[in-house]
């Protein structure tokens, strides 16, 4: 009982992450008039003010620690908040510059840009579903520049961005939290310089566009930390298959609100471009799928055949009539798929 429900409390966090991540482009616009590089360094100085509050009442400290003896990761560190910067900056500019629908294309094919470079930096091998699946996007986004007349540099920035992001986050093997936290402490002092410096010349417009303004800037880090700690919730209860199902959500919703809410054109060229990026994603899910389900099977395989390996032999006529008991299996002798 207590495992059903760990997974259905999982599956809820989960689908609050992404639905989550899924509706903020209508958060985003209630922030105007202030501009995207402010609302991204009020995200940054306020999430790290959430992020500290949550580790506060986790007495999850231990790790600062060890993170400073590391300069490696420190640099790991630094490079992710780099690259999360591009990510969340050029997202804010494009909800609120009416490229809703363009932002969640980033975020469609950014599991075929994370699959590319696992061939091109890591050397992986991708089974020939794959190969189809990135291929698909490819052709995608060579429709969506030849109807559109240049190449959706959003979408791939946003794809890009997330997708070292990713690959770097892999490499620092840290907990969403702490790794939140360790990003905005490297950008806490430029972002609030930043703050700083629009104060004084008087073009801030935290304090200046009333209290309810202000507290809506304040907010940002209640809308990054949430998700991250909801995800977090969700990463250990339930099965990284279901997650990569939940992970669609996120770009459904912003897809969907920017069409029915925000009233972004979908010209035929465009429908084509996103049909060719589901095909691909599609193929992606159901080669996943058909992958896991050969690999449970080969492990209940090799399992079974071990049983049968290191159980003992029923003993023969002769055996019971002796005293001696029949010697046991030589370790190492289990058979692998």
């Amino acid at each position: 009982m207590k495992g059903t429900n760990d997974q259905r409390a999982g599956l809820l966090s989960g689908i609050g992450a992404y639905g989550l991540w899924g509706v903020v482009p209508l958060f985003w616009p209630l922030l105007r008039p202030a501009g995207a590089v402010e609302i991204l360094a009020h995200r940054m100085v306020w999430s790290l003010g959430v992020v500290g509050i949550a580790l506060l009442a986790l007495r999850r400290w231990s790790w600062i620690g060890e993170l400073i003896r590391q300069p490696r990761k420190l640099g790991l560190i630094a490079v992710a908040a780099a690259v999360i910067t591009v990510n969340w900056g050029l997202y804010i500019w494009s909800v609120n510059n009416g490229h809703v629908v363009e932002a969640s294309l980033g975020y469609f094919i950014n599991p075929l840009v994370t699959i590319a470079m696992g061939v091109l930096l890591l050397g992986e091998r991708l089974r020939p579903a794959q190969w189809v699946a990135v291929g698909t996007g490819v052709a995608a986004v060579l429709v969506l520049a030849i109807g559109h007349g240049r190449p959706p540099w959003i979408s791939l920035t946003l794809a890009f961005s997330f997708a070292v992001y990713g690959l770097v986050k892999k490499k620092v093997a840290m907990g969403g939290l702490e790794s939140l936290a360790a990003e905005t402490a490297v950008l806490f002092l430029p972002a609030l310089g930043y703050l700083l410096w629009l104060g004084a010349q008087g073009t801030s417009t935290f304090g200046s566009e009333g209290t309810g303004h202000a507290a809506l800037l304040a907010a940002t880090g209640v809308v990054t930390a949430v998700p991250l700690i909801l995800f977090g919730a969700a990463a250990i209860r339930v099965p990284l298959s279901t997650l990569g199902l939940l992970q669609y959500l996120a770009p459904v919703f912003q897809f969907v609100l920017g069409i029915v809410y925000f009233h972004e054109e979908m010209p035929p060229e465009r429908w084509a471009g996103f049909a060719l990026v589901w095909l691909a994603l599609t193929l992606l899910t159901w080669d996943a799928f058909r992958a896991a389900r050969s690999t449970r099977a080969q492990m209940r395989t090799g399992a079974a055949r071990a049983a049968a390996h290191t159980a003992p032999s029923a003993p023969s006529t002769e055996d019971s009539a002796s005293p001696s008991v029949a010697a046991p299996a030589p370790r190492g002798s289990t058979d692998t798929p």
